[in-house]
């Protein structure tokens, strides 16, 4: 049975076991613990700066109101068949 002195009240964050464990490792452990995490966040900036130009579209289109009716009327000039509407979700 537990008694009260064994159950201590430590924080179980996330991120204060990721800096323990981050100072309990050597200096060449961390040297390629960074290097990895400077390639995945390059990608991860290249993936974000490809996707901004579209963020910003449907950042106007669900913000501004005449957006969003453009995009319905240029739906309708397209004359787009009934099932490609339905996968977009109009129809």
């Amino acid at each position: 049975m537990n008694s009260p002195e064994s159950l201590k009240n430590k924080p179980k964050n996330l991120l204060n076991l990721i800096t323990t464990n981050w100072d309990s490792l050597d200096e060449s452990q961390k040297l390629v613990l960074t290097k990895i995490w400077k390639v995945l966040t390059y990608k991860w900036q290249l993936q974000i700066l490809f996707n901004i130009p579209f963020l910003m579209w449907w950042i106007m289109d669900v913000s501004i109101v005449k957006v969003h009716e453009f995009d319905l009327k240029l739906l309708t000039y397209l004359n787009l068949p009934d099932w490609a509407l339905s996968l977009i979700g109009f129809g």
